[in-house]
């Protein structure tokens, strides 16, 4: 792709982004929204591979369904109540509506079902954007809507705590578990919305920094899927002690990063007397656990059966990203000492 455009592309990406998360107006929340889908799509399209094509159909087609959903729950609103205000959200419907939208743009349990296959059809590099970038403007607006149904948000969270760890088990392509991973935690993150914002923010901001090492690690290794993962001691043999390691922090098993957020909304719910919702959550973040487990068994635990085939890219192949890499493979496994310093600046 010429530079220019990826460069017009990608100023658009941030300018959509930019506008909903500062935006208070409903139509301007759509508009930074329709910004960011027509910016990323067609850096989906540029492989021009068929399956890049039809992944990106699929994505505009929930895209628009979403925005469309949108549009007519605010217009509802503002029907209703005589308000376009994000933060005057008093009626249950348009609420609802707009609660069932955001799920979908982000691919929330029941209506994610259009994540993995989307993700499969797409490059790395691109996933990556769809799987971090792309998730922030809808939060933006979630944490901004007044928590009236809890609910709907606590149903939403835990059928995707569950769907995220059950649809991942017998997975073989490493973007389809990565998808039903996203799937996981974003329901985490909307379990404890309506409790605690800032400990969705913490859990968000710690699921960009792993999802980014997790992807930018598969790059280096051009691994796409089970199988392709035995070559990467041969490949980086640094990376085949470390990626495990991130597994783990994934799946949120102490001391890493990834047992933070899980430890402190378990706790926010048994705090808010919700036991049940918390014993639930634990039990599915087992599954999860199951599918990094067998990830890890691949990269640690197997041998390729042609070794000479994954020696040349070690001897002459130059890393990618190697300073993105390193920048968030380091947060993404050693935050837990700094819980008590990072609970104290958000005011947890």
């Amino acid at each position: 792709m010429n530079p220019y455009i990826f460069l017009l592309l990608f100023s658009g990406l941030m300018l959509g982004t930019t506008i909903t998360i500062t935006s208070s107006h409903w139509l301007l929340a759509w508009m930074g929204l329709e910004i960011n889908t027509l910016a990323i799509i067609p850096l989906m399209t540029q492989q021009h591979h068929p399956r890049a094509i039809e992944a990106t159909t699929k994505y505009f087609l929930t895209q628009a369904t979403a925005a469309a959903t949108l549009l007519f729950a605010s217009i509802t609103n503002a029907w209703l109540t005589g308000q376009w205000d994000l933060q005057l959200m008093t009626h249950p419907l348009p609420t609802t509506m707009i609660i069932l939208a955001l799920s979908l743009k982000i691919g929330l349990a029941p209506l994610h079902t259009w994540l993995p296959e989307v993700l499969q059809g797409l490059n790395l590099t691109t996933g990556l954007v769809l799987s971090t970038w792309q998730k922030l403007a809808p939060f933006a607006l979630l944490l901004q809507i007044p928590a009236a149904n809890q609910e709907l948000l606590i149903l939403l969270g835990l059928t995707s705590t569950l769907v995220g760890g059950w649809g991942g088990l017998n997975q073989t392509q490493l973007r389809k578990i990565l998808a039903y991973s996203s799937i996981a935690h974003l329901g985490w993150m909307l379990i404890i919305l309506q409790f605690a914002p800032s400990l969705t923010l913490l859990a968000l901001m710690v699921y960009l920094v792993m999802t980014t090492s997790a992807f930018l690690t598969l790059n280096l290794n051009n691994a796409t899927n089970m199988n392709s993962l035995a070559t990467t001691w041969a490949k980086a043999p640094l990376l085949a002690t470390l990626v495990p390691i991130l597994l783990l922090s994934l799946g949120g098993l102490p001391p890493m990063t990834g047992f933070m957020p899980k430890w402190l909304i378990l706790q926010e719910l048994t705090k808010q007397g919700l036991p049940l919702t918390a014993t639930f959550a634990a039990l599915t973040a087992l599954l999860s656990l199951y599918y990094y487990l067998r990830m890890s068994y691949a990269i640690t635990l197997t041998i390729a059966p042609n070794n000479l085939a994954g020696l040349a890219p070690w001897r002459f192949f130059q890393p990618p990203f190697s300073l993105l890499l390193s920048l968030a493979t380091l947060p993404a496994l050693l935050l837990l000492p700094l819980t008590p310093a990072i609970t104290a600046l958000l005011h947890l």
